[in-house]
């Protein structure tokens, strides 16, 4: 229940983040008829349902990125509580996964990732160096730590640097290089190259569809956030098991 009610504040974030506005004040609103929304119609996974997907004002469909971030949400506060528990532990995971949720789907959405959300992860890891060891993957390390945190930001700023150098195009993003950084800060360099050959992998995966159906070309921007995450969640779980099976 508190995962969804705090995927309600996400979906929150992830609409309000990318436009500057507010995301504390101000009451929730409808994004087609910008009318608020009443308390009794914004109940997290349960008024979507009741509605039918529709605005009770302007009738127009909601995007079920509302009730999917609520439910992922949800979900994800339960398996934490279930496999950890520890109150530290506990809070800093759920914490973390709501960051990585909000920079997930505003770079599915908007092809970005706010430095805000970006340096929250940053203070995270390294407030993490401070607390009991969490018994996860996760470095507790300060000079590990930090290491990871240069090789993050420096493995994408030179693809970035690589990539216009011969291009003379953008290749990527620096929101991209910050939360590899923030990965390194969390896991340590070791995961570095890990993370990013599996995001890479799944981006191509994602990707090769649509250049088959000639939908998108080289040249078609998408979002890398998305799959950086993904394989940071990968590491999470069985980045170790995965290093001891390579190096046996």
């Amino acid at each position: 229940m508190l995962g969804a009610c705090l995927g309600s504040f996400a979906n929150v974030c992830i609409y309000r983040l990318p436009r500057n506005k507010q995301i504390i004040s101000g009451r929730s609103f409808c994004p087609k008829c910008k009318k608020k929304i009443n308390w009794y119609d914004n109940l997290p996974l349960i008024s979507f349902i009741i509605l039918q997907r529709k605005c009770r004002n302007c009738k127009k469909i909601i995007s079920v990125r509302y009730f999917t971030v609520e439910l992922i949400i949800g979900i994800i506060f339960l398996l934490i509580y279930l496999n950890f528990r520890d109150i530290f532990t506990i809070t800093f995971l759920s914490i973390l996964a709501l960051i990585l949720i909000m920079i997930f789907f505003i770079d599915l959405e908007n092809f970005i990732i706010p430095d805000c959300l970006n340096f929250s992860i940053m203070g995270l890891a390294l407030l993490k160096n401070f607390l009991p060891n969490f018994g996860t993957s996760l470095t507790h390390q300060m000079s590990q730590s930090i290491i990871g945190g240069i090789i993050g930001y420096l493995s994408i700023w030179l693809i970035i640097f690589l990539y216009k150098a011969f291009k003379k195009i953008d290749g990527m993003g620096l929101g991209d290089a910050k939360l590899m950084a923030g990965i390194g800060f969390l896991f340590g360099w070791q995961s570095i190259p890990f993370v990013l050959f599996v995001s890479s992998i799944l981006g191509l995966i994602f990707v090769i569809p649509s250049l088959i159906k000639k939908k998108k070309n080289m040249r078609t921007e998408i979002p890398f956030g998305p799959f950086i995450i993904l394989a940071c969640l990968i590491y999470f779980a069985y980045g170790s098991q995965l290093y001891d099976l390579i190096l046996v």
